[in-house]
């Protein structure tokens, strides 16, 4: 149990933010454990090969992969720097992660159980340049994993920072704070989190608590002390209809894209190749091509590299507008 001490000036500025950073995170521990977090298995077995090959989830996963440990496993605090905006920025993030110092690095690292691999060995020996490396992986793995599902997520997140928002209005953050979480309850002018990591000191004044809403942190909570104030990542609500997809080819959607692309749009559950598209769809190798080049445009397609395939798979506006035509 941890507990966490807030004064009536820190509750008084307790503020909610949306993070970039906190979905890598925790999207990380969902593939390290899918078994655990149920909801999200339809995106896991989307992404996870993507990852694989590109070194970056795994037994061959690099840096990020290593320093995001399972469920109930030490997370370093400094992967996670407090963000207070309800806007989400990667870079702004990454930058602010860039500047951790070398000290703060080594020793959250001191806290993780067992011998270090030779990854986290080479972040111990040299910060600066370990800290390069990790960004370089969360921009490959964001790309991969995250940004074609973000607007569908940060609609989720915003959704759930407006509800609560008006709990913490109308009713005061004690109502609030124990309608988070089971793990998490408030009483006592004390915060108490059912966790076995976490170092948040007690907060006696200064910013206060930050609140972070997440899709992937489900079904627990996460909570670090990095920066000036504590953070709590809990789940948004909502997040069991996350992955949700329609069936068919909605007419209307056929109507206004052609039925061609319109039925590749519904073809695209999983990211697929011109060739396999041409096989389902009955169309030639070409006619896909000219179709995913049009889709793409608009941005409801999106084509990455696995090995020496091209593979297409469909962007979250896309889902918007297979979900509105259904």
């Amino acid at each position: 149990m941890v507990a966490i001490s807030l004064s009536a000036g820190a509750v008084a500025r307790i503020r909610f933010a949306v993070s970039c950073l906190w979905e890598v995170v925790a999207s990380i521990r969902v593939l390290r454990d899918p078994g655990d977090h149920a909801v999200h298995l339809r995106w896991a077995r989307r992404v996870r090969a993507p990852l694989v090959d590109a070194g970056l989830v795994g037994p061959n996963g690099g840096l990020l992969w290593q320093l995001v440990p399972a469920s109930h496993g030490y997370l370093a605090d400094f992967l996670t720097p407090p963000h207070t905006s309800l806007t989400p920025d990667l870079a702004t993030e990454l930058a602010a992660l860039r500047d951790t110092p070398p000290a703060t690095v080594r020793a959250h690292l001191d806290l993780y159980p067992g011998e270090r691999t030779p990854a986290l060995a080479a972040l111990y020996a040299d910060p600066q340049a370990g800290l390069g490396r990790l960004i370089d992986e969360i921009e490959a793995y964001w790309r991969i994993a995250l940004a074609p599902h973000w607007p569908r997520l940060r609609l989720l997140l915003d959704a759930d920072v407006t509800a609560r928002a008006r709990v913490l209005a109308e009713d005061g953050a004690a109502v609030l704070l124990n309608d988070l979480h089971q793990q998490v309850r408030w009483e006592d002018d004390t915060l108490l989190v059912a966790q076995r990591h976490c170092l948040a000191p007690n907060v006696t004044d200064g910013p206060g608590l930050v609140l972070v809403p997440s899709v992937f942190v489900w079904p627990s909570v996460l909570s670090v002390s990095a920066g000036d104030a504590p953070q709590l990542a809990y789940p948004a609500r909502g997040l069991g209809t996350v992955w949700e997809r329609p069936n068919g080819v909605p007419q209307a959607l056929a109507a206004v894209l052609g039925r061609g692309r319109a039925r590749l749009l519904t073809e695209l559950t999983s990211p697929v190749s011109t060739t396999e598209l041409a096989r389902r769809s009955e169309m030639s190798p070409a006619g896909v091509s000219q179709h995913l080049t049009a889709l793409r445009a608009a941005g409801l397609v999106v084509t990455h590299r696995r090995g020496r395939t091209l593979l297409s798979a469909r962007t979250d506006l896309a889902e918007a507008l297979l979900s509105a035509g259904g």
